[in-house]
């Protein structure tokens, strides 16, 4: 690669790094390719020289959240004992990524931006809901879930219980933490579907520390 080509490359990834981040504490509608340049010390003009417009950005951008995602659910998955313990993990995983993230932005997403929406969609039925079924079915052999589950309903369930939870419409941040939700759902989901077993070793690890259970090694994706 040219260093021409090399500072190019360098550009694009800098402009999808800045974006991330800004979308990531302002939401996608209030940030505006002015607060991008802005960000990065460079020209709007330098901006669409990579890129046409904020929607080409943000396309990006979930395209690579949606690798870290994927890179870290992997490593959650392979570090757990059993799938309690994993569901646990990610719960930990969201706190951190919860804790930066501003509420209106998946909102933002579903009403302003269709394209980028539909990737998080795709993401959402081909791995996510994928990834809580087969924790469902793991827990299931494991003895720690019933064993008359539904798996398909429930994975279903899930996944929608956490995307609800980012409707400022239903609970507006004045009034709701977004954590607080997410983590009343997740105890509401487990104690339906814990077998005795299941509750017995839910009991001993639902009130660790966030830092017994803390995931350090951060995954690195290159744009």
């Amino acid at each position: 690669m040219s260093f021409e080509n090399f500072k190019f490359v360098a550009v694009k990834e800098r402009i999808i790094k800045s974006a991330l981040n800004l979308f990531w504490r302002y939401g996608i509608r209030s940030v505006t390719m002015d607060d991008i340049a802005r960000d990065l010390g460079i020209s709007k003009r330098t901006i669409y020289q990579h890129y046409s417009d904020k929607e080409a950005i943000l396309a990006l951008v979930i395209q690579e959240e949606i690798r870290t995602q994927k890179c870290e659910m992997k490593k959650l998955e392979e570090l757990a004992e059993n799938p309690i313990e994993e569901v646990m993990y990610a719960t930990v995983q969201m706190q951190e990524t919860l804790a930066t993230m501003n509420p209106t932005l998946l909102y933002d997403l579903k009403k302003y931006y269709p394209n980028a929406w539909e990737l998080f969609q795709n993401y959402k039925h081909e791995y996510i809901i994928r990834n809580i079924r087969d924790n469902l079915l793991k827990g299931i052999q494991a003895g720690v879930y019933r064993p008359d589950i539904d798996v398909d309903v429930l994975s279903l369930l899930r996944v929608e219980q956490i995307v609800l939870a980012f409707d400022p419409t239903v609970y507006p941040a004045k009034k709701f933490s977004m954590m607080h939700v997410q983590t009343q759902f997740l105890g509401h989901f487990l104690r339906g579907i814990l077998s005795e077993k299941g509750f017995e070793y839910y009991n001993t690890i639902k009130d660790k520390p966030a830092t017994e259970l803390n995931i350090h090694e951060k995954c690195q994706n290159n744009t």
